[in-house]
């Protein structure tokens, strides 16, 4: 378990070919696997001259030297490839890449490995290209790749979730050979694989393979650095666990919520018990190395909050701290050095919170002020002799980020300038650079240098924006611990976009700085917005993001657009309305947007859970909800009421941001009626996000499937739907093609066999669903007592029914959110954007299913029907198909409760 700043650098298991004592992390979070082998001797004494110059830079390098090293080596390369000498020079190459990993050159590494594995391909020599595969694929790694990582480990290409042993990769070499050393490695260096890219399961497993191997096999020096992955394997599962269990309780599945903390509490004893396991060996053996690491493991176990309590810690955390403090000074001058000391120096004090940004907040540390700048400075000197720039960023960035806490912002200025130069040395640490000019743009904001700070946070968020993709790989890697994503991107975005919002403040409304600086901080959010769905997914699927000319498409004359975007202290909105000068104008601007606040993010946060538990209270008397409907309904929407109505408004678009994304607009009420009385409503997650192509609904192939039975996955019973079959049949009446599957003919395969025959631009799924934190959390069931993921779902769409021919509408229409839980939602909104969904409609939770079937009738019938103002009988929109609906219900029943219409909700293009 790293410490939080390089958690997305895994070094795991590397093997060094060439000298056994050679072991290198080079300066990351795992320990290295080492196979013994001799190298390239018999050649190299035919020229002595280019071998003291490889002999010079081994001895450089364990100096510390390790520019000196590369300069070395790479003479005796050229020396070697001019006179065709192949064999030495591939292994030169190797200490080559190995070295350029150490100073952060990872594409010359890359490089060189790939020059490597080709000569000694070209030679025959199949068990070193099985070992460079594993060095490279390792490499890819530390750079977040880890699905490049695993293709070349196990061949699984096309995907991850299953190890293919194709021809030619490393574990089919490794296993052809019986190379059982490479075999291990290979196998701890998928499973560290496995694990970055959030599948615990199948990183613990292969760890436990390849510890059977090193078990049965006597590979002694391998046994700690694999129960140090074990251990960081299980410490995963355990706060994965944790997240599961919050999130079924948000959706009051309280026997399934103990359940996960009871199996996240077996999780991380076990993770204790690798790691105790791991120090006793590394103690035994006086490796340091390996104890270093090991300590450090277990420091960050000891003093989370809950675990510390789990685990009765406070001694045995005191005891563990003084030990590498100790073994500190014992360790030779490294880069591991360098990072021991950081993550010492960085080390928290237990607090009763683990959600804080610990990039721009200041956290009670271990060690005193005094304690924690001397191993910064000590870090900073280790680095710098050792000529690596991108320890000596980090340790310069956290020097810089102690001074900024203490207030001491020109001190603090200097050393994250000193960082910033370190972090863009040739690039060697552009991951690490966006960090430092983020930490520059808050210190200006603390000087009042507003332009600076605002420099600043561009720069900071062009270097994650850039073709490098190093927000792509921070949001891939580790994604099963969704609270990087709020610590490492989160906070960024929306402080760039505070400065926007704060500086439009003091601009005149109908200025065009004002209009221009409320833009910059919506298309900070969008991207924001961009990221949070790439991160919830966890994966390399790239969105589709319209061009600015077709999302104006969008935004017809009779349409507003909300913004929400919540601050840690306040929560501004932001609306688009149509520019009434430009019927006058031609070169007027098409939209005017315009900014109000509302105070107290922390009291707004309480008000929208509340509405939430009281809306879908169905037999209330009280009707509790309303003044709750009413406060919000002031909040949001008054301040922008008396324009709505002169700019003749019809449709309003929400685009929402966090706990809002949860709750259903169409009741808000303004004391007379509500929302959606007044209003065609929908919501998505961006307008760059939604496809702008509106549609002819009436007569489309339909394929409608649902489940009428009771059902039981995953422990968890789910009730019949009894009325789901007059549902299904409203749904595909005078729709030619349409198909139906019900209970048993409903299941994941026949799902998918469905789409692979035929095209329906409409999906209608009538059958409980559950969206949480996770996608492991977030499915439909089906019959059988089957379930199909939300992420299967997303795939089998986009596989099936992408292309020139996208699904229109997805409908699920027995669905439940956890409340209070902002990410839950973003599978619904994630699915339109992933899968090329046009627009969904879903229920923000479950609806007794005879009032469903009803509001789904006439949500079809208005969608199969011309506009009622409509002159041309053009079609209705799909949210005004479904805000006539609802107020249908209304209409007929002036009692019933909003739970019963509500809780529905449209996803995407509204047109």
């Amino acid at each position: 378990m790293p410490s939080r700043y390089r958690r997305f650098h895994a070094c795991g298991f590397l093997i060094v070919l060439f000298l056994s004592s050679f072991t290198l992390c080079l300066g990351l979070n795992r320990l290295p696997f080492t196979v013994q082998a001799k190298w390239g001797e018999v050649a190299l004494a035919q020229s002595p001259n280019n071998s003291q110059l490889v002999q010079q830079g081994i001895e450089q390098y364990r100096a510390g030297n390790v520019l000196e090293a590369v300069a070395s080596w790479q003479t005796a390369l050229t020396a070697y490839q001019n006179t065709n000498n192949l064999a030495n020079a591939a292994i030169v190459r190797e200490k080559l890449a190995l070295a350029y990993q150490q100073i952060g050159q990872f594409e010359s590494a890359i490089a060189l490995w790939q020059e490597a594995i080709a000569n000694y391909r070209s030679t025959g020599d199949l068990v070193k290209v099985e070992r460079l595969l594993i060095e490279q694929a390792q490499t890819y790694s530390r750079l977040g790749q880890n699905k490049e990582a695993i293709a070349l480990l196990c061949g699984a290409a096309e995907t991850d979730d299953n190890c293919l042993q194709s021809e030619g990769s490393a574990l089919h070499l490794a296993r052809k050979f019986s190379d059982f050393q490479g075999e291990a490695a290979a196998l701890g260096s998928l499973g560290e694989a496995y694990r970055l890219r959030g599948k615990q399961d199948k990183a613990v497993k292969t760890l436990e393979d390849s510890w059977k191997i090193i078990q049965n096999r006597h590979l002694l020096a391998y046994r700690s650095s694999v129960l140090n992955s074990l251990g960081n394997a299980y410490f995963s599962k355990a706060q994965l666990g944790e997240q599961r269990a919050n999130s079924a309780q948000s959706r009051g599945a309280e026997t399934k919520s103990k359940e996960f903390i009871a199996k996240s509490t077996t999780d991380l004893q076990q993770a204790l018990g690798y790691f105790d396991h791991s120090l006793e060996l590394s103690r035994t053996q006086n490796d340091q190395s390996s104890q270093m690491q090991t300590l450090l493991n277990l420091l960050q176990l000891y003093y989370r909050p809950r675990d510390a309590k789990l685990l009765d810690s406070t001694g045995r955390g005191e005891q563990a701290l003084q030990e590498a403090l100790v073994l500190l000074e014992k360790l030779p001058n490294s880069v591991n050095k360098v990072y021991a000391a950081i993550d010492l120096a960085e080390l928290e004090q237990i607090s009763g919170s683990n959600s804080a940004s610990f990039q721009s907040q200041c956290l009670p540390r271990k060690l005193n002020d005094s304690q924690a700048t001397e191993l910064l400075k000590k870090a900073v000197s280790i680095a710098q002799n050792i000529k690596d720039s991108r320890s000596e960023s980090f340790a310069l960035g956290k020097l810089g980020h102690l001074y900024e806490c203490h207030k001491d912002y020109n001190k603090a200025l200097d050393f994250t300038n000193q960082a910033r130069l370190a972090a863009d040395q040739k690039l060697r640490a552009r991951d690490s650079l966006y960090l430092w000019e983020w930490q520059a743009g808050r210190i200006f904001k603390a000087q009042a240098q507003a332009l600076e700070a605002n420099k600043a946070y561009e720069r900071a968020i062009a270097t994650l924006e850039d073709k490098g993709g190093i927000r792509d790989n921070l949001l891939i890697a580790q994604q099963d611990l969704q609270f990087n994503f709020r610590d490492t991107i989160s906070p960024l975005y929306r402080e760039f976009a505070r400065l926007k919002l704060e500086r439009a403040q003091l601009l005149p409304i109908a200025s065009s700085e004002y209009q221009k600086e409320l833009d910059i901080a919506l298309n900070a959010i969008d991207s924001l917005k961009l990221a949070e769905l790439q991160n919830y997914f966890g994966n390399d699927c790239v969105f589709a993001v319209f061009d600015k000319e077709r999302v104006d498409d969008l935004e017809t004359e009779d349409t507003a657009i909300f913004s929400s975007i919540i601050l840690e202290d306040r929560t501004a909105i932001v609306v688009s309305l149509p520019n009434p000068e430009k019927k006058f104008n031609p070169n007027a601007k098409k939209r005017l947007k315009k900014l109000t606040w509302i105070n107290d993010s922390q009291n707004f946060r309480k008000e929208i859970k509340k509405f939430r538990l009281e809306i879908q209270q169905f037999y209330d008397p009280t009707d509790a909800y309303l003044i709750t409907a009413q406060s919000l309904y002031n909040l949001i929407i008054r301040p922008f009421a008396a324009d709505l109505d002169p700019a003749q408004i019809k449709t309003i678009v929400f685009i929402q941001d966090g706990i809002l994304r949860s709750i259903p607009m169409a009741a808000l009420h303004d004391g007379q009626e509500f929302l959606v009385q007044k209003y065609a409503l929908a919501t998505t997650p961006g307008l760059r996000l939604t496809s702008p192509k509106p549609v002819k609904s009436q007569g489309l192939r339909t394929l409608a499937m649902g489940l009428t039975q009771a059902a039981i996955v995953d422990g968890e019973r789910f009730q019949p739907l009894e009325n789901v079959t007059d549902e299904l049949n409203q749904v595909i009446k005078n729709s030619s093609g349409s198909k139906k599957l019900l209970n048993k003919q409903f299941t994941p395969q026949s799902l998918e066999q469905e789409l692979k025959q035929a095209i329906y631009p409409i999906i209608h799924i009538a059958t409980h669903g559950q969206f949480g934190t996770i996608p492991e959390d977030s499915f439909l069931v089906t019959g059988n007592n089957e379930k199909i993921t939300i992420t299967q779902l997303e795939s089998d769409i986009r596989r099936f029914s992408g292309g020139s021919e996208p699904v229109e509408l997805l409908a699920l229409t027995a669905c439940q959110t956890g409340i209070g839980d902002d990410r839950a939602t973003l599978g619904i909104a994630g699915i339109t954007v992933q899968a090329g969904v046009r627009s969904a409609l879903a229920s923000l939770w479950y609806v007794d299913d005879a009032f469903t079937q009803e509001l789904i009738a006439k949500f079809y019938d208005n969608l199969r029907s011309p506009k009622e103002d409509s002159a041309s009988r053009s079609p209705m929109s799909k949210a005004e198909a479904l805000s006539k609906a609802q107020k249908a219900l209304i209409n007929q029943n002036k009692q019933i409760h909003p739970a019963q219409w509500a809780s529905f909700i449209l996803v995407g293009n509204w047109l």
